[in-house]
């Protein structure tokens, strides 16, 4: 069976829990008033009943004591003949189940009149149930149908015996019919009462979602760039109003910081690599051809770590455009490049799809995992494939890969599978960090898993 699915939006939500309680409101009232309702039908059957027992034709005065000249006008729907009758024995017939709390208010009520009863009998039966009923219908066919179009279908009996009698007082008069006026009506009114509810909190609801959905635009815009651009105007209640002047505060900090960083890694990036190319340019003076490669070796790790730091860095502050790119010739242009450097990197599957990514920035995450699966494993091979909605490049080897509790620390920056430093035997660990960053600023993961045959599987997820 289908689940209907919940509202996720606060108006939504806020409808549906406001709604909700009315409508057990409405239903507890409906039963309370359905209750009293049915109260009040009892007792006026009771009082209907009593002054039957009491009527004249049967105490043969002017009237039961306590009722004076009422006349029941529920018991006038049915023939004389059938309202009032007496007999030998009580109404209720063998097995037939008696309506004892009646019973006990008409034999209070009665006792209240000062009519003394031995005993009193109440039975609810159909209308052609009632064997007196039965043979006067059988004789009159007619009086059932006049009987069903005033939506007389069962009729309520009741039995009087006084100790000073032989006989019992019979009296019949049609059963309270539900009150479906008042049904009809408590429907109507919760209807309308939804109807007005619903209107008037979506009205109010808007005015406090609408703000707030901006404000949700523009803090994920703030996530994905960094950059503070023009304040959010703030609109709707004075708490929204303070929420989004105070995140707006708070962003232009953010985004001043931000900037601080980037002109400090400028100046730190210039001051560093400045000294390192005059250090190479000094090094080819050097006499021994060992030693100068060996120097060069060095100076050109630190310049590529110090890249990859800068890099890192400013990933969340790329001011690269947005391209839809066509994944799958990205990668084989990717591949392409190691080819014709001689490095054994193959292209596999690959389905056509594109997606709104910053090309130089994922070209360079494909590099790098490329570079990880060349040095750990001596080859790699790239896949793209669509996935649930996302886009997935997909880089395998078949080296020793990496140890399961390992891999979620191993897209931490500096966290490397060899203990060295040395870039020949495992880099500087900030490979997979760069990546994951990449994937992130996109909306993506880089998932690592272990294959079941053997080596590594890095993936990049992106949303298409």
């Amino acid at each position: 069976m289908a689940r209907l699915p919940f509202p996720r939006s606060l108006v939504g939500q806020t409808l549906l829990v406001a709604v909700f309680a009315l409508l057990v409101g409405q239903a507890v009232s409906a039963v309370l008033l359905w209750r009293a309702s049915e109260d009040r039908r009892e007792a006026a059957l009771i009082q209907t009943l009593a002054f039957q027992l009491a009527a004249p034709s049967l105490e043969g005065g002017a009237g039961g004591p306590g009722f004076g000249e009422r006349r029941g006008r529920r018991g006038r729907q049915l023939p004389p003949a059938l309202r009032q009758s007496r007999s030998p024995s009580g109404p209720a017939q063998p097995g037939e189940d008696r309506v004892t709390e009646l019973e006990n208010d008409l034999l209070a009520l009665l006792a209240s009149r000062g009519v003394e009863a031995e005993a009193v009998q109440i039975v609810e039966r159909p209308v052609l149930g009632d064997p007196a009923l039965a043979r006067a219908v059988e004789r009159f066919p007619r009086l059932y149908d006049r009987m069903s179009a005033r939506g007389i279908e069962r009729i309520v009996v009741a039995g009087l015996k006084r100790s000073s009698e032989a006989e019992w007082r019979v009296v019949r008069t049609p059963a309270p019919r539900p009150d479906r006026a008042g049904i009809a009506t408590i429907l109507f009114q919760t209807a309308l009462l939804v109807l007005v509810l619903s209107v008037m909190l979506w009205f109010a609801l808007r005015r406090i979602a609408r703000p707030l959905a901006r404000f949700a635009e523009r803090t994920e815009r703030f996530g994905q760039h960094g950059s503070a651009s023009d304040g959010l105007e703030p609109s709707g209640p004075q708490d929204v109003r303070a929420l989004i002047e105070a995140h707006t505060a708070m962003e232009r900090r953010i985004a001043a910081m931000l900037d601080e960083k980037d002109v400090m890694l400028g100046a730190i990036g210039h001051d560093l690599k400045t000294p390192l190319a005059a250090l190479r340019v000094r090094i080819e003076n050097v006499a021994d051809a060992s030693e100068r490669a060996r120097l060069s070796a060095i100076i050109a790790e630190m310049r590529d770590t110090l890249d990859d730091i800068l890099h890192l860095a400013r990933v969340g502050r790329s001011d690269a455009p947005l391209e839809h790119v066509q994944l799958g010739a990205l990668a084989a242009a990717v591949v392409e490049e190691f080819e014709d450097m001689g490095e054994p990197v193959q292209l596999g599957a690959t389905e056509r799809m594109a997606a709104r990514v910053r090309l130089v920035l994922v070209k360079r995450a494909l590099r790098n995992l490329v570079t990880n699966a060349l040095r750990y494993a001596g080859s790699a091979e790239v896949l793209v494939r669509r996935e649930n909605g996302f886009a997935v490049i997909e880089v395998r080897d078949d080296g020793p890969g990496i140890p399961a509790e390992e891999l979620a620390r191993m897209t931490q920056p500096f966290a490397r599978g060899e203990n060295s430093r040395n870039r020949s035997t495992g880099g500087a660990g900030l490979g997979l960090a760069l990546v994951k960053a990449i994937a992130q600023q996109h909306g993506g993961t880089l998932d690592l898993k272990n294959r079941a045959k053997g080596g590594l599987s890095a993936a990049i997820r992106l949303p298409l």
